[in-house]
């Protein structure tokens, strides 16, 4: 299986660029990174770098390096951040697979605008030995089934010693269990808001009847749950302050700001007004919200929300500040996806649905910590195999016929499976193996490439 690899993390034989200016010309890496590793020794091929922005500080994909990467279904809107080019590949056509890493929501988000799965573990499911001190960012995939998300993390799971974070081995596989878990009983909530987001009303209903055919589908209660979190947004924003600083190198910081995006100067003169007890404050806010979380997961064992506050806007930016019409800081476009980085909780990004305009909506599932079974397997047992669309098509109902959306709904093949049940707007597909594609890759229709085979604020890695 083709893969791309996205270009903050290590790809052997090629450099690692971060999307900056600073690393555009720099060596080509030695060795893999860790996941990358293992998925080449069970026989996938990568074969390039994924688009991302500038350290992969937004939640849109356009870098000083590399340009602006683009939406697959409408070239006019961003596929996301920080994953955009992992996104685009993959809806695009390009590769059936793309792996990501998520430190606020930049798997899940493009998953999200891309009509993908996109999956983040629980923090040190996949080992990540380069992780920064925020210890947020975790290692996942972008695909466009169920199955490929279980299989990936099938592949990639397991103890690495040079991560001190890394998890044991589950002791189980969780491809078998999309068949096997049995989920009656399973407490499942809904929030549209977490207590504290503000959620453009189309999005919302999109998302609020994705998880209305979840529940129903297993035969489950319906359970709206009241919750107020504390301000997860201030928190993951405070908390990723001494991050950018690793990724430099000596002298880059001030002395070649003018090469940095102008996100990441303001970022980095920020963090060099902080003091020791600002940063304190920022981490007990954080094990406030730790001790809130459990809580909620005492109560259910699964959350679903929208994966984001809006659609996709443009691919060149700028975020969004006016959110239903109430003037919101720009990280409230995303502001579901953070509090699973900050609590080490797994959660998934499925389709949810299209706007009115045709732009995808995502669901978001999370659920206790360690318990990534409750993620993928609860989506494909409660929703009956939901999987990815894409404009390619490249996942289709279980007769073989396309019912993919977008400008090339023709060109992708896969597996047969069992099909979803899917509402009205929504494209069936099926969870059967990895997905194929044929046909041109859509996503080249991009201002850069979402792949290159040579070489807000934080959004997460």
């Amino acid at each position: 299986m083709p893969f791309g690899v996205k270009d903050l993390y290590d790809l052997a034989g090629l450099p690692t660029s971060r999307g900056s200016r600073l690393f555009r010309d720099a060596p080509s890496a030695v060795a893999d990174a860790v996941d990358v590793a293992r998925l080449r020794a069970a026989g996938a091929v990568p074969v390039g770098k994924t688009a991302v922005p500038e350290f992969g500080s937004v939640c849109f994909t356009a870098s000083p390096a590399w340009g602006v990467t683009r939406n697959p279904w409408n070239p006019e809107v961003t596929p996301g951040g920080s994953s955009g080019g992992s996104a685009a590949a993959v809806a695009g056509g390009m590769v059936p697979m793309a792996t990501g890493g998520d430190g606020g929501g930049s798997i899940r988000i493009p998953a999200a605008w891309t009509g993908l799965v996109g999956l983040k573990p629980s923090f040190g499911r996949i080992p990540y030995p380069d992780n920064l001190a925020s210890q947020t960012d975790t290692k996942g995939v972008l695909v466009r089934t169920v199955a490929d998300a279980a299989r990936h993390l099938d592949v990639t799971c397991g103890p690495d010693d040079r991560d001190r974070t890394s998890l044991p081995h589950p002791g189980v596989r969780y491809e078998p269990l999309l068949d096997t878990l049995d989920v009656s009983g399973l407490r499942v909530g809904w929030s549209p808001d977490l207590g504290y987001a503000v959620v453009e009303p189309e999005v919302e209903a999109i998302a609020e009847e994705a998880a209305h055919d979840l529940v129903k589908a297993a035969g489950l209660p319906w359970h709206p749950v009241s919750v107020m979190l504390t301000d997860p947004v201030r928190v993951w924003l405070g908390s990723g302050s001494l991050d950018l600083y690793q990724e430099l190198e000596r002298g880059m910081w001030p002395d070649r700001a003018g090469e940095l995006h102008a996100v990441n100067r303001y970022n980095l003169t920020q963090a060099d007004l902080l003091t020791p007890a600002q940063v304190a404050r920022v981490w007990m806010r954080r094990r406030g919200l730790e001790a809130e979380v459990a809580q909620l997961h005492a109560e259910v064992d699964v959350v679903l929300t929208p994966t984001t506050a809006v659609a996709p806007f443009p691919a060149e930016g700028p975020i969004p500040e006016v959110i239903a019409g109430q003037s919101v800081f720009p990280a409230m476009a995303v502001p579901f996806t953070m509090v699973a980085n900050l609590c080490w909780n797994p959660a998934v990004s499925v389709p949810a649905g299209l706007t009115a305009a045709g732009l995808p909506v995502g669901l978001q599932i999370q659920a206790r910590r360690h318990a990534d079974g409750h993620g993928p397997t609860s989506v494909t047992n409660v929703g009956g195999h939901r999987g990815g669309h894409g404009p390619t098509g490249a996942t289709n109902v279980g007769d073989g016929a396309s019912r993919g959306r977008g400008p090339a709904a023709r060109t992708g093949v896969s597996r047969a499976g069992r099909a979803a049940r899917s509402p009205a707007r929504r494209p069936r597909c099926t969870a059967g193996g990895a997905a194929r594609s044929s046909g041109p890759a859509r996503a080249a229709r991009s201002s850069a490439p979402a792949t290159r085979t040579c070489a807000g604020w934080r959004t997460a890695r």
